[in-house]
């Protein structure tokens, strides 16, 4: 019986004060994984499509279009640039500081996703042109005649979307 007690002992090493799960690993390697297959997609995209040119993949339905956003969501904001690098360099460092007072693996992955959605757009506004902390997001997917966007900003969608859904979830139960 005494061993089983150290067993759990040990098991539970990952585990912080109050018993809850230590997330910053979590969130940490998601959101970096996140920004570098954007980046890494970007990368490609730039290498493949000329800007203004569409590339159909499902008619007009889908397709890949190449353009550069200084604003936000939808090209808002596009005399901005700076306020939009700012608030993402505070997330992204905000989400890191948050994650230890996670409660629930739900909750970080979905913190992760925004937050890595976040890293892969602040990286384009540090790193491209017309220059650092103004740089312009790359953007290539087009969907019907909705906004073109990208994978960060598609992690950053299904992200809130999860993190919404944990903290509901956990509302109920707590209510339960």
């Amino acid at each position: 019986m005494q061993h089983t007690t150290s067993q759990a002992s040990e098991g539970s090493s990952a585990q912080t004060a109050g018993n809850r799960p230590r997330y910053l690993p979590l969130v940490a390697v998601i959101m970096l994984a996140i920004a570098a297959v954007d980046q890494a997609v970007k990368q490609l995209m730039l290498g493949w499509l000329t800007p203004g040119e569409p590339v159909a993949v499902i008619g007009d339905w889908f397709r890949f279009y190449l353009l550069f956003n200084p604003g936000a969501a939808f090209s808002m904001g596009q005399n901005s640039t700076w306020l939009f690098t700012t608030i993402q360099l505070v997330f992204v460092v905000g989400a890191l500081i948050a994650a230890p007072r996670l409660s629930n693996r739900v909750e970080a992955i979905g913190l992760a996703m925004i937050a890595g959605g976040a890293l892969g757009n602040l990286i384009d506004r540090l790193a491209r042109d017309p220059g650092f902390w103004f740089g312009h997001v790359v953007d290539y997917i087009s969907v019907g005649n909705f906004a073109v966007f990208n994978l960060a900003d598609a992690s950053i969608t299904v992200g809130v979307v999860i993190f919404a859904l944990a903290l509901f979830l956990k509302e109920e139960s707590n209510a339960g």
